[in-house]
């Protein structure tokens, strides 16, 4: 097949998955429970798909684990992102240095 093909077959899937829910759900959304529920969906998600990448994007478990820890201390006291990102590359390189 022709990538074209597989584009206009791409670009249909990634249409319906953003277009049926809006099918299902014509009226507001009024059940408490649900509306939190859907709060939270791209929070899981994106957790789900980063951190077993921290984890397995280094060659030890120790030096992940420690760039996670330094991230998640200086993120705790709301420090910038990028002084949060550098932190945590600078820990995990420096773990790997004296391993």
């Amino acid at each position: 097949m022709s990538t074209a093909v597989y584009i206009l077959v791409m670009a249909g899937v990634t249409y319906l998955i953003r277009s049926i829910p809006f099918g299902f759900f014509r009226k507001k959304i009024t059940s408490k429970f649900l509306r939190s529920f859907l709060y939270y969906i791209p929070y899981a998600v994106l957790s789900a798909m980063t951190i077993p990448a921290i984890f397995y994007s280094t060659g030890s478990k120790l030096t992940a684990a420690a760039g996670t820890v330094t991230a998640l201390l200086l993120s705790f006291f709301e420090l910038p992102l990028i002084v949060v990102a550098l932190a945590a590359s600078a820990a995990a390189f420096l773990t790997g240095l004296f391993l």
